[in-house]
């Protein structure tokens, strides 16, 4: 159920991080975070598809792989952003530290707990008595 919890509090917090990006537009918010078009989308998608996996009656087995490959990606995408701070061009501001810190943390701990819950469990996330 930990995984599902996470996929709906993650999910919510992408989404309005990417509509948040959206109404700034381009640029480094605060001097510390960076806002660009492709990350907002990619905050919008990743988002979606979080909220649906959390929100969703689909089984934990398939919710905890679903948060453990996004936890790979943005792990990869944290240090990634140190090597190639554009991301091969993507992102016209360049990746700041603080944005590949969170990233960092984002993975780490979707790692954790994708792989701290129990694997094949067929549960659907509700109570198997309703």
């Amino acid at each position: 159920m930990m995984v599902k919890r996470f996929a709906q509090i993650l999910g919510v917090v992408l989404i309005l991080i990417g509509v948040v990006g959206l109404v700034l537009g381009n640029r480094v918010w605060l001097g510390i975070l960076n806002v660009d078009i492709v990350e907002d989308i990619v905050h919008l998608g990743t988002g979606a598809l979080l909220a649906y996996v959390g929100f969703s009656r689909m089984d934990l087995s398939t919710a905890r792989s679903v948060v453990l490959a996004l936890g790979a990606i943005y792990l990869v995408v944290g240090i990634l952003g140190f090597v190639v701070p554009m991301m091969f061009g993507l992102i016209p501001h360049g990746y700041t530290i603080f944005d590949d810190l969170l990233h960092l943390a984002l993975g780490g701990l979707s790692l954790a707990v994708a792989l701290s819950a129990p694997r094949g469990s067929r549960q659907t996330g509700r109570s198997a008595s309703a």
